[in-house]
């Protein structure tokens, strides 16, 4: 654990911040911050910059509502510019857009794949029924068979996983992510909702462990 007074400071006191999704891990926006606006950031546990056009501390959300809650904060390995992790309310950019990176500059043919993707592909099977797609069958044929497939890779998984069989486990447990999100897809439900849960469920406590 590192302190402010190690942190470097450019000549006019300023350190570059990236915010990102604690969630997603995706990048929302880059911002600056002063020795003060960072110690007011974590005593309110919320972001606060220093806006360099207008010379006075920025407290993201203040009029907009899309406030940024902070989850941690990092600096780099030079401790010249932090990483802040934050549970955003709203969206991150001025234009609405839930982050301020979205004007593209370079694409590779290389895709992450994230389970917010594969929650589109899904929700795209729902609106679409492609002809010949499993996901597009299961949503033909209803709640009590995905509910059913559902039971029998939750039973997969605990086969797998009291046979101490690494590779299969991970293997079942993906059939069992699919379904489970194709019943998400059928009930309107979305990562984010599962997220939010998940982070109301979350306890900090002075050893920082989890309790429910």
């Amino acid at each position: 654990m590192i302190t402010i007074e190690e942190l470097k400071f450019d000549e006019n006191g300023l350190i570059p911040v990236v915010i990102v999704d604690a969630g997603s891990g995706g990048v929302l926006m880059l911002a600056y911050m002063n020795e003060e606006s960072l110690k007011i950031s974590i005593e309110e546990g919320m972001t606060c910059f220093w806006s360099r056009k207008r010379q006075e501390f920025w407290r993201k959300g203040y009029t907009s509502g899309n406030v940024q809650h902070i989850v941690s904060i990092k600096a780099d390995c030079d401790r010249d510019a932090l990483a802040v992790a934050v549970i955003k309310d709203g969206p991150a950019c001025h234009t609405g857009a839930e982050t301020c990176f979205f004007e593209d500059l370079y694409s590779s043919n290389i895709e992450p794949f994230t389970l917010d993707k594969l929650h589109g592909i899904i929700t795209d099977r729902k609106e679409t029924r492609k002809p010949g797609s499993y996901t597009t069958y299961l949503f033909e044929k209803g709640l009590d068979k995905m509910l059913k497939k559902l039971g029998e890779e939750s039973t997969e998984v605990i086969i797998a996983g009291k046979a101490g069989d690494k590779e299969q486990t991970i293997y079942e447990l993906a059939d069992l992510t699919y379904h489970a999100m194709v019943l998400m897809a059928e009930m309107g439900i979305t990562p984010g909702d599962i997220k939010k849960e998940l982070a109301s469920r979350y306890i900090p406590d002075s050893a920082d462990s989890e309790e429910k």
